[in-house]
């Protein structure tokens, strides 16, 4: 059995569940893989970024219908990459600008852990 992407939604219900998602949450973290199995080490890094400062973050798996999420999330960002970071509906950045952030020790101000 081979893994076959893009096998789920609509671009509206993607476009939908994108827009509420963010809107709903106050970090939101949308990833290739899931919170217990990230399916790629910039999701995991991210996560484990996100996860040292607070534990409530929304983790929304984008693998299920890739590209729509991708179309999805460049409307907010402007980037079609994952993983995306949301901290009350603002883009904050993929792995690289959370562990830059890090470095900077500004990522916990930036996700309100403080």
């Amino acid at each position: 059995m081979t893994f076959q992407p893009d096998q789920g939604l609509s671009q509206e219900e993607v476009t939908e569940r994108v827009d509420s998602t963010i809107e709903d949450n106050e970090v939101v973290l949308f990833m290739k893989g899931n919170r217990l199995m990230p399916q790629c080490g910039f999701s995991q890094r991210a996560l484990d970024l996100i996860t040292q400062y607070r534990e409530d973050v929304e983790c929304v798996d984008t693998l299920e219908s890739l590209d729509e999420y991708r179309a999805a999330l460049s409307e907010h960002s402007g980037w079609e990459t994952t993983p995306q970071t949301y901290v009350n509906g603002e883009f904050i950045g993929g792995s690289d600008i959370l562990a830059e952030m890090d470095e900077r020790g500004e990522l916990a101000a930036a996700l309100n852990a403080e």
